[in-house]
C-alpha cells in the first residue's frame, strides 16, 4: 500500500499474474461454486439482513447463482457478469449485462436505479475497484447497501497483486479502503461471518457500505 493518503494505493496493487484478456479467461462457463455450502449460507442470511423484499438489486460480477434466499421475492434483480450462458442460467435475474468492469467501469444503469447491490467472492479480481465503487454508489439510492462477500478462495492467476499480500483481516481492511477512497459511502461495516466450527467449512468475510454521504443528525 502507498503511504501517501490522496493515493492509497501502490501502482503496482492491481497487477496481476494473468494479464491477459480477462473476456478469454472467463470465455468458457463454470457452472460451480466456488464456495462451500456453509459460507454460502453465510451469504444468503446477510442478504437477508440487507434486502428488503420487493426491492431493485443489482447482481455485480453475477454469474449462474446468485445465493439470494429463496423465500424472498425481488421486484428486479439485474445480474452484471462476464459470461453470457452463466447469466442465462441464472434463475433469479430479471435481466443481465455482459461487461468487463476492469476494462469498462462505468456501469450502464441510471442514478439511484437499485435499493441494493452485491459483489460476492469477486471483489479480488477487480483492477480498478475505487472506479467500480463510485459507480455503484451513484447507480444505488441513497442509503442503500452494498454487500461485499469473500472468502480464501480465488483463481489466483487472476486476483490483483494486493489481495495475494493480505490475511483476511487485510482483505478486509482493503476493501473497506475502496469504498473511503471512492468518497460516496458511509456506514462501512467489516464483519465476519464465518460458519462455526471454522474447521469444517470455507471462512466468509463480508464488507457492506451504505450509499451516499452519512445522513445528518
Amino acid at each position: 500500500m502507498s503511504t501517501n493518503p490522496s493515493q492509497p494505493f501502490s501502482a503496482n496493487a492491481f497487477r496481476r499474474i494473468d494479464e491477459a484478456p480477462d473476456a478469454e479467461f472467463y470465455r468458457q462457463p463454470r457452472f460451480v461454486k466456488h464456495i462451500d455450502d456453509g459460507a454460502i449460507a453465510a451469504v444468503t442470511q446477510l442478504y437477508r439482513e440487507y434486502f428488503a423484499p420487493g426491492s431493485a438489486l443489482l447482481d455485480l460480477m453475477s454469474s449462474w447463482v446468485s445465493h439470494l434466499p429463496p423465500e424472498v421475492p425481488y421486484g428486479r434483480v439485474v445480474g452484471l457478469g462476464m459470461n453470457e450462458a452463466e447469466l442465462q442460467a441464472n434463475p433469479r435475474l430479471h435481466a443481465y449485462v455482459v461487461q468487463d468492469l476492469n476494462q469498462q467501469p462505468q456501469l450502464p444503469f441510471a442514478d439511484g436505479e437499485f435499493a441494493g447491490a452485491a459483489i460476492c467472492v469477486s471483489v479480488d479480481y477487480l483492477t480498478q475497484p475505487v472506479a467500480v465503487m463510485q459507480e455503484l454508489g451513484r447507480v444505488l439510492q441513497p442509503g442503500a447497501p452494498l454487500v461485499i462477500t469473500f472468502s480464501n478462495r480465488c483463481f489466483p492467476t487472476k486476483a490483483v497483486a494486493a489481495w495475494h499480500q493480505l490475511s483476511d483481516q487485510g482483505h478486509l481492511q482493503l476493501v473497506g479502503q475502496y469504498l473511503q477512497a471512492a468518497g460516496n459511502w458511509h456506514g462501512i461495516e467489516l464483519l465476519d461471518r464465518s460458519p462455526a466450527p471454522r474447521a469444517l467449512s470455507d471462512p466468509l468475510f463480508a464488507v457492506v457500505g451504505r450509499a451516499g454521504a452519512a445522513p445528518q443528525s
